[in-house]
């Protein structure tokens, strides 16, 4: 670890984590590093809880050897105090509500499915309400860059354990900006997916309408990497949508930036974030892109909203009850936030969402012209002291560029471009209409490989970047799980064929399953369901691949009722497959889920005659 000791273990981005263990490295020596560096980095302020470490060893041996089906394998990570995970208590930084979490929000299910290991709880400020990583009971996290610096919030603990190389990713959310502004002040990166990418089940709300759970890396590829596991719909979620991770290392030699106009750049007397950011733009055009100012006046409009009305109230809403009895347990400045509320109508409300609605339609235009955004990650650094000083104003200065993002369902990336002339971080975010986050994940990694910028406040040099091949670059062939009749060697295995159709592998779902022996149905066929959460069964599945013509004619001829949605298998990976409406297991179908699979239960049925 190149500038903190162990010299023998890797850097802690994942692709070195994965070749140390593909090499025979131990997951036990990774975990032990990982409490070591707690120990070196000494702040108090970045977890609410840590792991007892006797049992992070113990879910490090259970892995085994190294398993190239888990993604994550060994993978140590971090997760925001307002994110359930089972076992962990959850505060959002604030004591008197916290309570045992029973179950893994949905997000952190499929991280450890994946192999990744929780080390702990990190601090926030408080219900996820700020910007500036301060509004918390709790000791304040220290800057990983400079001490005398606010770590910018909410996601503020998420974001100091990755810089400070005690995890290699951390997870945080970001309603106004919390997963851009604290990567953007501590080098490293912050992925903001569009809105419903990942799921937020298990998450305590801000904003439900505009939550975003978010990822904190070192790299770009790796936020990329935990992206791709944890990008699922959720069917608990009613805010949840498909977003395919597909896309990154994919884009045009030649992109439209938007930019702010001059006249509408904003850095509140900072020359070196200014002279930073141009910098920035000077990067993009050499990589040969074509920039186009455009005026941002109606962003900043529609950023205003956020704090208003609607917003505000839906903040309120989210912890009405705890509130308006515990009034008292909140920081001083959430409690004024919050209590403001009270005073709001449904009428304010809808003049919100009226006044958002015109904004979007008049921004639609000029978001539909452009390939994606560049701005500033934050339009200064602010001290501490300055924060003590004016600390609503100086919040609201830090979402200058955020604010709007998750109002127009735009995803985001903050991404580290350089070091200023006083030796401070700078950061730009890319923005994009929602469903272009491979697009903009692409052109971050080329503005952090160009500035060849150490990793976070590790020292540790940028890996060597990888030959990343587009996805379906080799063909376009689109992946389908069949679990009845469709297996190799059932008695429609055939239609598949004729398609031209090619046999994947062999997998098994997630335990998120029940499978059904429909009633009257030729040849017979199972009918496979989301079960609820505790109740379902890994089933045998197998994975095929179709043309796209090929799988748009499969799909047409399926017969109700029987239908195609998204499959989560056990590896954490996903893909369009059968499942069955409600309404059939219900009319005389016979529970076959013990048995495991669909092949299993035929066997049996045939030896019982």
């Amino acid at each position: 670890m190149t500038g903190i000791g162990s010299a023998s273990l890797p850097a802690f981005d994942i692709g070195s984590l994965l070749d140390f263990y593909r090499n025979g490295g131990s997951v036990a020596d990774i975990v032990e590093r990982v409490f070591d560096r707690i120990a070196e980095v000494d702040d108090p302020g970045i977890f609410i809880h840590i792991a007892d470490k006797q049992s992070v060893l113990a879910e490090a041996g259970k892995l085994g050897s190294f398993d190239p089906q888990k993604p994550l394998f060994g993978i140590p990570f971090a997760v925001k105090d307002n994110i359930d995970v089972a076992g962990m208590p959850t505060t959002a930084a604030c004591p008197d509500y916290a309570y045992p979490a029973t179950v893994d929000a949905t997000v952190v299910r499929l991280l450890k499915r994946a192999g990744a290991l929780v080390i702990g709880k990190t601090n926030l400020d408080q219900f996820a309400t700020g910007l500036v990583g301060v509004r918390s009971p709790y000791p304040i996290p220290r800057n990983a860059i400079d001490p005398a610096l606010v770590p910018g919030g909410s996601s503020s603990g998420s974001a100091i354990a990755t810089a400070q190389g005690i995890v290699c990713f951390a997870l945080g959310t970001d309603t106004a900006g919390s997963g851009r502004i604290p990567a953007g002040l501590n080098n490293i990166v912050g992925l903001k997916p569009s809105v419903g990418a990942l799921s937020a089940a298990g998450v305590i709300p801000a904003c439900r309408t505009l939550d975003c759970v978010s990822i904190f890396a070192l790299t770009v590829e790796d936020a990329w990497a935990v992206f791709s596991v944890a990008a699922r719909p959720d069917a608990s979620d009613a805010y949840s949508k498909t977003v395919p991770a597909i896309g990154f290392g994919s884009a045009p030699a030649t992109l439209t930036i938007g930019v702010p106009a001059k006249e509408d750049l904003k850095f509140f007397g900072d020359t070196a974030m200014e002279a930073a950011y141009a910098e920035a733009l000077s990067t993009l055009t050499e990589l040969g892109h074509r920039l186009v100012e455009i005026s941002f006046s109606d962003f900043y409009k529609l950023a205003d909203l956020l704090y208003e009305g609607a917003w505000v109230a839906e903040r309120y809403a989210a912890v009405k009850e705890f509130f308006d009895v515990h009034e008292e347990s909140f920081h001083p400045v959430t409690r004024k936030i919050y209590g403001a509320a009270k005073a709001l109508s449904a009428a304010d409300a809808f003049d919100g969402f009226y006044a958002l609605q015109a904004l979007k339609k008049k921004l639609e235009p000029v978001i539909d012209a452009l390939d994606l955004f560049c701005v500033p990650t934050a339009p200064r650094h602010y001290t501490v002291a300055e924060l003590e000083a004016e600390p609503i104003r100086e919040n609201s200065r830090l979402g200058t560029y955020t604010n709007f993002v998750n109002l127009l369902d735009m995803c985001g990336i903050a991404v580290p471009t350089g070091t200023r002339k006083d030796g401070l971080p700078a950061s730009v975010t890319l923005l994009a209409a929602s469903g272009k986050d491979g697009l903009t994940a692409t052109i971050a990694r080329d503005l952090h490989v160009a500035s060849g910028l150490p990793l976070g406040a590790t020292g540790w040099a940028q890996p060597v970047p990888a030959i990343i091949e587009p996805e379906n670059s080799a063909d376009d062939m689109i992946d389908i799980v069949v679990v009845g009749a469709h297996l190799s060697g059932m008695q429609l295995n055939h239609q598949l064929i004729e398609l031209g159709g090619e046999f994947s592998r062999v997998a098994s779902t997630s335990s998120d399953y029940r499978l059904y022996a429909l009633a009257g149905t030729v040849p017979p066929k199972p009918g496979m369901v989301r079960a609820k959460v505790g109740q379902g069964k890994e089933i045998d599945v197998e994975v095929w691949r179709l043309p796209p013509a090929a799988f748009g004619r499969f799909v047409a001829a399926i017969p109700a009722p029987l239908g195609i949605g998204t499959i989560s298998l056990a590896d954490g990976t996903s893909a369009k497959g059968f499942l069955c409406e409600q309404v059939a297991v219900e009319s005389g179908a016979i529970d076959i889920s013990h048995h495991g699979g669909w092949r299993a239960f035929c066997a049996v049925a045939a030896k019982a005659g």
